[in-house]
C-alpha cells in the first residue's frame, strides 16, 4: 500500500518554534525527523494565537467554585475567557484544514490532553485536568486521533497512534464521496486482521452493521460505523491478540506451504507471542510467503502495512 503526505496538528513548540512562555522550545526528535517525512504540519500556539507574548508569565489550571480557570502563577491574571473563545474559534477553523490527527503538548494548560495539574485553595495540585484548548479539540472532533507527545515515547503508543491517522485518513476517504455498501463491505473486509488485533468483538460487530446497512439511513449508518471503527483501534493491539492473528493467517497456508515453512512460521510466532523477537519478523516471513504463494485476501489486507515502513515502527513492539 503507498502512503501519501498526511496532515496533522501540533502544538507548535514541539516543532521547534520559540512558542513557549520562557521564549524556548520543546523540539522533538522522532515528530521532526522521522514521522515529519510523511507529513504536513499544522502548527498551533493557543497561548501566542490568542495574544499572548513570548516570553510571558507562566500559567496553570485552578479550580475555583467548581470551575476550571486559566490563571497566571505570579499576578493572578484570569486568561480563560480569552483562552476559550479563541479555541472555539480555532477549532472551526481547523476543521476546514483535513486533519487526521494531533499531537499535543504534555503538561500544558492549553495543550494538555490529561492528567495536567489542577490547583485548589490548598494543598498539592492533583493531575485531574485537560488543557482548555485540548479539550475543546476533542469536543469538537471526537473521532479524531489526538495524542501527547510525551506517550509517544512509548513503542507500543507509538505505534498505535500513527496506525490510527492513517486508518482515519482511509475512513475519511471511504465517506468522503458518494459511497456504496460495496465499497464499504471491502474496506472493512480490508480492516479484518486489524480488527482482530485491537479488538476482536468489534470486528463481528461492525460486520453485523455492514449486514443491516441497507436497512439503516445513510447518515445514521456511517456515523456509527465510524464510531465503532475508531473506537476499536483505540484500544491497543497486545501481544496476545497479535498472536492471535499470526495464527489465524497462517490457517491460510495450509494447502500452499510445505511442512517445515509452517513450522518456521509457527515458531517465529512463538517468538514473537515469547517477547524475543519484534513483531516485525513473523509479518516479514509472511509477505514473502504471501508473495510467493500468492494469497489474494491476505494481500490485500492493511494490517501487513498500516503505515509507511521507513518509519520501522513494528520493529520495537
Amino acid at each position: 500500500m503507498t502512503h501519501e503526505r498526511i496532515r496533522l496538528g501540533i502544538s507548535a513548540c514541539l516543532l521547534g518554534e520559540a512558542v513557549r512562555f520562557d521564549g524556548g522550545h520543546k523540539r522533538d526528535p522522532f515528530l521532526v525527523e522521522s514521522l515529519g517525512q510523511f507529513v504536513d504540519w499544522v502548527p498551533v500556539c493557543p497561548e501566542m494565537e490568542s495574544g499572548l507574548d513570548a516570553p510571558r508569565e507562566s500559567m496553570r489550571l485552578v479550580e475555583a467554585d467548581g470551575r476550571i480557570r486559566l490563571v497566571t502563577n505570579k499576578t493572578a491574571q484570569d486568561h480563560t475567557t480569552r483562552m476559550q473563545a479563541y479555541a472555539r474559534r480555532r477549532v472551526e477553523e481547523l476543521g476546514d484544514s483535513e486533519l487526521y490527527g494531533f499531537v499535543l503538548k504534555k503538561d500544558s494548560p492549553s495543550c494538555g490532553l490529561e492528567r495536567v495539574k489542577v490547583y485548589g485553595s490548598a494543598g498539592m495540585p492533583v493531575k485531574s485536568g485537560r488543557g482548555l484548548f485540548a479539550d475543546a479539540l476533542v469536543r469538537r472532533f471526537p473521532l479524531l486521533p489526538v495524542e501527547e507527545e510525551g506517550r509517544l515515547n512509548d513503542p507500543r503508543l507509538r505505534e498505535n497512534f500513527v496506525e490510527r491517522i492513517f486508518a482515519y485518513r482511509r475512513l475519511t476517504a471511504l465517506f468522503a464521496g458518494r459511497w456504496s455498501m460495496g465499497e464499504v463491505v471491502r474496506f472493512h473486509t480490508a480492516h479484518k486482521l486489524t480488527l482482530m488485533a485491537h479488538r476482536p468483538e468489534a470486528y463481528r460487530r461492525l460486520g453485523h452493521l455492514v449486514a443491516s446497512g441497507k436497512a439503516m439511513a445513510r447518515r445514521e449508518f456511517q456515523d456509527r460505523y465510524s464510531t465503532e471503527f475508531m473506537t476499536a483501534l483505540g484500544a491497543m493491539a497486545t501481544p496476545r491478540r497479535q498472536a492471535n492473528v499470526l495464527q489465524h493467517m497462517l490457517g491460510y497456508f495450509k494447502q500452499t506451504l510445505d511442512r517445515e515453512s509452517r513450522a518456521e512460521l509457527l515458531a517465529l510466532i512463538g517468538d514473537y507471542a515469547g517477547g524475543r523477537v519484534p513483531l516485525v519478523v513473523p509479518l516479514t516471513l509472511f509477505a514473502h510467503h504471501i508473495r510467493r504463494c500468492g494469497v489474494p485476501y491476505l494481500a490485500d489486507q492493511v494490517y501487513l502495512r498500516p503505515h509507511p515502513v521507513e518509519l520501522m515502527l513494528r520493529n520495537h513492539v
